[in-house]
C-alpha cells in the first residue's frame, strides 16, 4: 500500500468545517499555483484541495514519479484523512488522467464515490495514442510546451530555473506518455468533460470519449481557446463545476421528488 504523504495536497484558504471538497489535479509540470486562484471564487463550505505532485512546491526535493499507478496509489492514499465529507475531482490534460486513476482507486479500493469527475482537455485512455518522445527529447518536449502554452514556458527562459522546470516536465510526459492501460475501468460517479474548442491537442470527440467510462451520465462542455482555454475562461469555468456541485449535495442530502439523480 502505498504511504500517506501528508504535502500530497494543498488546501485553500482556513476554510473550517467544510461541507464538500474539490481536488483538483494539475497538467504536466503544473504545480499547486496552477489554482491558486480558484480558492478565491468558490462559495463558504467548499474547500479545494490542490495535488501537489513529488518534486516541486513543498514537495521539492523529493524524487519525481513517472509511472501511473505509483503516482494515483500514493495520492488515493493520501486522500484518506479528507474524506470525512463528500468530495469532487477535477483534472486539467494530464491531471485528467491522475484524476480519473484516484476516481478508480477511491471507488475500488476504499468504497468511496465521489460526486461527480471533471475531466479537461485530455483523451480517455480508450483514445489510441501515438507513442510520445517528449520525454526523451527535449527539443521535441520544448516546441510541444511553446505550442501549447505550457505555464511552465515562461521559466524555460529563466537560466536559473531551466533545468529544474525542464526535468518536471520531462518527469509528467514520461508518466503520460507511458499511460496506456489495456482495460480501463469505468467509474460510477457521474462526469462531466471540458475543452477548448481551438486545442491543437485534444479535440472535442477525444473529450466526449470519457463517456464510455462512467456508468453515473456524462455531459460535455467547450469553451472559447486552446489548450490552456481554463486560465481566460476561469470564472464562467469555476462556476459552472461550482453549480453541479450544489446540485449534487443537494441531491445527496435531500432526497430526490424525482425519484433519482441528474446526470
Amino acid at each position: 500500500m502505498a504511504a500517506v504523504h501528508a504535502d500530497s495536497f494543498v488546501r485553500a484558504g482556513g476554510n473550517t468545517g467544510p461541507e464538500l471538497r474539490l481536488v483538483c489535479f494539475p497538467h504536466a509540470g503544473g504545480a499547486p499555483s496552477s489554482f491558486r486562484t480558484w480558492g478565491d471564487r468558490l462559495p463558504a463550505g467548499l474547500e479545494l484541495l490542490t495535488a501537489c505532485y513529488p518534486g516541486r512546491h513543498n514537495r521539492f526535493g523529493e524524487p519525481y514519479l513517472t509511472r501511473m499507478d505509483a503516482l494515483a496509489d500514493q495520492l488515493a492514499e493520501s486522500l484518506q484523512p479528507y474524506l470525512d465529507v463528500p468530495l469532487a475531482l477535477f483534472g486539467h490534460s494530464m491531471g485528467a488522467a491522475v484524476a480519473y486513476e484516484v476516481t478508480l482507486r477511491l471507488e475500488q479500493r476504499y468504497g468511496v464515490r465521489p460526486l461527480r469527475l471533471f475531466v479537461s482537455g485530455h483523451p480517455s485512455p480508450q483514445v489510441p495514442q501515438a507513442v510520445g518522445d517528449c520525454h526523451t527529447d527535449p527539443e521535441a518536449l520544448l516546441d510541444r510546451v511553446d505550442r501549447l502554452g505550457n505555464s511552465l514556458a515562461g521559466l524555460l527562459e529563466v537560466p536559473e530555473l531551466r533545468e529544474i522546470a525542464l526535468a518536471t516536465l520531462q518527469a509528467d510526459y514520461e508518466l503520460i506518455e507511458t499511460y496506456r492501460p489495456a482495460a480501463p475501468a469505468p467509474v460510477g460517479c457521474p462526469m462531466v468533460g471540458y475543452v477548448g474548442d481551438q486545442d491543437a491537442d485534444c479535440s472535442a470527440e477525444d473529450v466526449r470519449s470519457w463517456a464510455e467510462l462512467t456508468t453515473g451520465g456524462f455531459e460535455f462542455h467547450s469553451f472559447p481557446g486552446g489548450h490552456f482555454y481554463l486560465e481566460p475562461h476561469e470564472p464562467e469555468l469555476v462556476r459552472h463545476v461550482v453549480g453541479h456541485l450544489a446540485e449534487d449535495l443537494r441531491l445527496r442530502l435531500v432526497p430526490s421528488s424525482r425519484g433519482g439523480r441528474d446526470a
